[in-house]
């Protein structure tokens, strides 16, 4: 009996990242470029895209990611962009997914306008469909390494992760929460 308790499989961790940290984690990851996650050209006068301000919320066991856009896609004629621009808010909801690189991606991906319609807006947000699920990425592995690892204090034992992955992703009212699978060696 005591040899089946001891080979019995170890429950899976939770880590329950609350969406205030979430926000920080893309802020610090993501929105790199002085708060900003440019997609497409960044220094030019009349062409530029660019979203801001990320407010990440759960509703119906998917990520949903408030952010504001601005963006031009005009030509400079004598000084002047002349085209297309806008700044509006947007809505991304997207089912979160790990990919074995350590990375959490976005599939099922939506993009939607907070009220606003137009050509330019609807031509925005079916390119950053596409672009969001290609490139959003959030490095956990390393966020789990430095955690699980840092011996935190003076008289603590060293720490190295191994065999992490994530098994599971849950998205509930106030965090996402990540099942965890991993072998901690302390030395």
């Amino acid at each position: 009996m005591a040899f089946l308790c001891l080979s019995a499989p170890v429950p899976a961790v939770d880590l329950r990242i609350q969406f205030g940290a979430l926000e920080r984690m893309l802020t610090e990851q993501v929105f790199t470029q002085e708060g900003r996650r440019y997609v497409g050209k960044r220094n030019t006068k009349c062409n530029f895209a660019y979203l801001e301000k990320p407010r990440v919320e759960g509703y119906a066991g998917r990520l949903v990611i408030h952010t504001r856009f601005s963006g031009r896609s005009a030509a400079n004629l004598l000084g002047q962009c002349v085209g297309l621009g806008d700044a509006f808010d947007l809505t991304i909801t997207a089912t979160p997914q790990y990919h074995d690189d350590g990375n959490i991606g976005l599939k099922d991906v939506v993009v939607a306008s907070d009220g606003k319609t137009g050509f330019y807006i609807r031509q925005v947000c079916a390119v950053m469909k596409t672009n969001l699920g290609r490139d959003l990425r959030l490095s956990i592995k390393p966020a789990a390494r430095k955690l699980l690892e840092d011996p935190g204090g003076p008289n603590a034992y060293q720490r190295e992760l191994r065999n992490f992955n994530v098994t599971e992703i849950r998205v509930t009212g106030d965090a996402l929460v990540l099942v965890l699978d991993f072998e901690l060696t302390v030395r």
